[in-house]
């Protein structure tokens, strides 16, 4: 803090003094105020990567989810359209809507995002 405040007083002094003219002034106070928000949000958003993943089996069990359904899942989940995960997975697109709507009635949800959500709270997927 006080390094920036030092900084800034430089800046103010530098401008008063004509010798900065106003653009470069107000350029070099914008560029520090982007960098303090990308080190803070990077700060406040870092999490330190989890070191195993033990999936829930039980609720796996419970819900009734298939591994060809948990497969779909971990590729939804990756990020993949429908279109990708039936070429990784060797199945038709409408075979993997099929396993969507599954794994939506068993995860009790409408949309994608939803069971991503689910799955990870319930430990289904890292």
């Amino acid at each position: 803090m006080a390094a920036g405040a030092l900084a800034l007083r430089w800046l103010e002094f530098q401008y008063l003094a004509r010798l900065l003219s106003w653009r470069i002034y107000v350029t070099a106070i914008g560029m520090a105020f982007a960098a303090g928000g990308v080190w803070v949000g990077w700060k406040l958003t870092w999490r330190a990567p989890s070191t195993t993943f033990a999936r829930n089996t039980l609720a796996q069990r419970a819900l009734g989810v298939t591994g060809q359904e948990m497969r779909v899942l971990e590729r939804l989940a990756a990020g993949q359209s429908n279109k990708e995960i039936a070429r990784a997975l060797g199945l038709s697109p409408n075979t993997v809507k099929t396993h969507l709507a599954n794994l939506f009635a068993k995860l009790e949800v409408a949309r994608r995002t939803q069971a991503i959500s689910k799955a990870r709270d319930l430990q289904l997927i890292p």
